[in-house]
């Protein structure tokens, strides 16, 4: 019986493995980027195709980007402008107004870049592989390329350390003296390669000083260098190769290894990049010093010490929370499999908690204390011009990349967004005064690792993006909800109130008054959507956008309270309230939805992917079901007109949206849409606005943000605190009846927990972590362990307030 036993597990190696709900595996290589799997440590990045032969592994370290420091001047006529642009805008002359808008654009930003591509090749002959087997456990932050060729298996397995600083892959062969390959490393920028000892080689480099954006088509070179290596960010990428047994020896060819029992290759690479207002070259970081240094402390540790520092400080972040819905999972499917049956209809909970928590390890893979900001593709790119410049985003995408990094208790990892925002304040505030002639900050539609915030296009780019100019207004909420989640005065005093107040500055000098006193800004768009007004002309820059004001409410509503809370700038608070109690308001239209813009205007495209006039349902938080239920009723018109079809990004707002009214199950449908297989060969589902086999986003081509995005959605379903409550399965659909989420964080500073069955909460658990007045709100009745206080019927939902007492654990049950 025994004997059988063993026999049936060398039989089935796979299935043993399939049965770990965290990992995405598969039983073939991936044939192409968006199927291979991977792996960061917030600067270094790579992706892992997993081939037997010939495997690939693409590099990127996260401030390896073109150009330098923004430099003034760029466009000093800019202001004289603005009135003529305000002129044709109020007189109704959208198509004079755009090409005004041109007149006012500067330069284009810079572009994320690849590092290389690093091989190993195994010379197998003839022989081919059985028991193939990769995946990427995201439990611990490991991948795992397995196969057996001529009775030997061959493993390898990598990832990217933070403490460490460098990547591992380790190749071990089942028997010793089997590992025979050579490993190349190659690079598509500038470089010099050279060998260093016997098992190592260095590439080093530059990044060209300008990268044109990929949609461009113009008469110059897209990338440009300079001459020599004298501009441009430098780097230095180092390969050394350990092994046990055998041989090894190098050349600028690459390394090779003879007769090996296993090898630990150790990859470490640093950029001469010091800040977004350093010039790489002259005020640079000494990018060979640091790649030695980490190197050096790498290969002077065991290989179990490294993998076991890297598991401790990835479980730090990973493991605070916990999702487990209906108490199964189906995980017996390779994961394209998976996904391929869940897009067939197939129900599979597990599926929906892998994506969600793959959303985390993405956040915590890309974005780090101290690091940079996770930009379009987050850090993971292979190519030298990249969709959109792989740059940042702010009429969403960059925002949205951080969605779920209070809410699923990843705090710590907002601090890259929140840094670039102090960047781009500095830089923003040079672009209001020399193009506007304004004070306080702003930032435009793109930015980039030098903190870039002028309107971009040189002159030719579509003013209905390049030229939007709220993107310094929006950061702004982030470090208001930064605050709010952690209640951190310090914070709050020193950082994040003074950026507010630039952006508030900014802010009420943009604002004109309509001709009915109105305050409303113009130029304004809707990004990055277009009208026709009551005759039928068409534009895209007008006045007054929902979005825009909707921005400017959230804005002056955030700094009116840091102002009272800390006690200062009353004079200026009182200007603000104001000017608040001015601003253009929301309005309905005829169809019953919320108006898009200054007039209840036709949109050209009405199932546009851009849902930009309802930033006050998510991520604002001024329409909610609760307090404005006319104003909830409208969004819900809005969603209904423009449909739930989209981009990835598009349906992971959709998700959000949705939530925040408070319908479950509408949610679950756009997930389920978003989760939906996409660009692979022999499918039916070739379109857009889904899930690659490796659970990247489709916009298409891949955006991380709308993985992100979904992680934020499914933590809106399960916990909500937008309106000074925290509101428990506010949006639970009818699909999950059972299950539980533990480490959901809430503003205020609370940490819960949520078990339900029956699809109706039966537990939960709030940790004060700052104490304070906690409003808790719930679909049915609970009660408060150890009192006598229970929930009271309020409107459609029930709510229980308590005071807490800092560090203290208060237990519900349902009544």
């Amino acid at each position: 019986m025994k004997k059988l036993l063993f026999a049936l597990l060398l039989a089935a190696p796979v299935s043993a493995f399939c049965q770990q709900p965290l990992k995405l595996w598969y039983q073939q290589p991936a044939k192409r980027w968006t199927q291979a799997l991977p792996i960061g440590n917030g600067r270094l990045g790579a992706m892992i195709f997993g081939n037997v032969g010939d495997e690939l592994i693409q590099l990127n370290e996260s401030s390896l980007w073109s150009g330098g420091p923004v430099k003034g001047d760029m466009n000093p006529d800019a202001p004289k402008y603005l009135p003529q642009l305000r002129e044709a805008i109020f007189a109704g002359d959208y198509q004079k107004a755009i090409e005004i808008s041109k007149k006012m654009q500067g330069h284009y930003s810079e572009g994320y870049l690849p590092l290389g591509d690093l091989r190993i090749q195994q010379d197998f002959g003839n022989a081919k592989p059985g028991n193939y087997y990769r995946d990427l456990d995201i439990s611990d932050a490991v991948a795992t390329t397995r196969f057996t060729v001529n009775g030997v298996t061959y493993t390898r397995s990598m990832f990217s350390s933070a403490p460490g600083q460098v990547m591992v892959l380790k190749i071990k062969a089942s028997k010793p003296g089997a590992l025979s390959l050579k490993v190349l490393a190659n690079t598509p920028l500038k470089n010099r390669k050279s060998v260093l000892g016997s098992n190592a080689i260095l590439i080093k480099g530059q990044a060209p000083t300008h990268v044109d954006p990929s949609y461009l088509d113009l008469k110059r070179d897209p990338m440009r260098y300079e001459d020599s290596l004298s501009k441009g960010v430098r780097y230095a990428w180092v390969t050394k190769v350990l092994n046990t047994g055998g041989s090894v020896s190098a050349d600028t060819s690459g390394i090779s290894i003879k007769k090996a029992s296993e090898v630990t290759i150790v990859i470490s690479a640093a950029t001469s990049y010091n800040g977004f207002d350093k010039s790489p070259v002259t005020e640079g970081k000494d990018e060979m010093a640091l790649t030695q240094k980490y190197l050096a402390a790498a290969v002077a540790k065991p290989y179990a010490a490294l993998l076991a520092a890297h598991v401790a400080d990835y479980h730090n972040y990973f493991n605070r929370v916990s999702l487990n819905i209906n108490g199964k999972d189906t995980v017996g499917l390779p994961t394209d499999k998976r996904l391929l049956a869940y897009t067939e209809g197939k129900k599979d909970a597990g599926l929906e908690t892998l994506f969600f928590q793959f959303g985390r390890y993405l956040l915590i893979s890309s974005s780090r204390p101290g690091g940079t900001a996770a930009n379009l593709q987050g850090i993971w790119n292979n190519e030298l011009r990249p969709p959109w410049s792989s740059n940042y985003t702010t009429n969403i995408n960059a925002q949205m990349n951080y969605w779920p990094a209070e809410t699923t208790n990843l705090s710590e990892l907002h601090q890259p967004l929140l840094k670039l925002t102090a960047d781009l304040a500095t830089t923003g505030k040079h672009t209001a005064k020399e193009f506007y002639n304004l004070n306080g900050w702003v930032v435009h539609h793109n930015s980039d690792i030098w903190a870039m915030s002028n309107p971009v296009g040189d002159g030719f780019g579509d003013p209905m993006w390049a030229n939007w100019a709220m993107g310094g207004d929006w950061l702004s909420r982030h470090l208001w909800d930064h605050y709010l989640f952690t209640k951190d005065e310090t914070f709050l005093k020193e950082k994040a109130y003074p950026l507010m107040k630039g952006a508030v500055d900014f802010t009420l000098g943009w604002l004109v008054k309509d001709k009915d006193g109105y305050w409303v800004t113009a130029p304004s768009g809707s990004p990055e959507n277009a009208f026709k007004d009551e005759q039928g002309k068409e534009g895209t820059i007008a006045l007054g956008s929902t979005m825009d004001m909707s921005i400017i409410r959230d804005l002056f509503a955030h700094y009116i309270a840091a102002s009272e809370k800390l006690g200062v700038d009353k004079a200026l608070r009182d200007t603000v309230i104001a000017r608040q109690a001015k601003l253009l308001p929301f309005h309905i239209g005829k169809k019953g939805n919320l108006v898009e813009w200054y007039k209840d205007w036709e949109e050209t495209d009405p199932h546009h992917r851009h849902v930009s006039h309802l930033y006050g349902l998510y991520p604002g938080e001024q329409i909610s079901p609760v307090t404005t239920p006319e104003l909830a009723a409208a969004a819900r018109k809005t969603l209904e007109i423009r449909g739930d079809e989209g981009t990835g990004w598009s349906k992971a707002w959709k998700i959000n949206f949705w939530a925040r009214l408070l319908d479950g199950n509408h949610a679950y449908l756009i997930l389920r849409g978003l989760l939906h297989l996409t660009g692979e060969e022999g499918t039916n589902y070739a379109q857009g606005g889904g899930t690659y086999a490796n659970l990247f986003d489709a916009h298409p081509p891949f955006q991380i943000d709308g993985n992100f995005g979904a992680a934020a959605g499914i933590a809106e379903m399960l916990l909500q605190s937008q309106t000074d409550d925290v509101y428990l399965l506010p949006a639970l659909p009818d699909a999950w009846q059972s299950g539980s989420v533990k480490g959901l964080k809430a503003r205020g500073n609370f940490t819960v927990d949520i078990d339900w069955a029956g699809h109706k909460l039966s537990k939960a658990s709030i940790t004060a972590v700052a104490g304070g007045l906690c409003k808790l709100r719930s679909n049915s009745p609970i009660k408060l362990a150890g009192s006598t206080a229970q929930s009271k019927k309020d409107g459609d939902s029930y709510l229980l307030t308590f005071n807490s007492v800092k560090g203290k654990t208060y237990l519900f049950s349902s009544n």
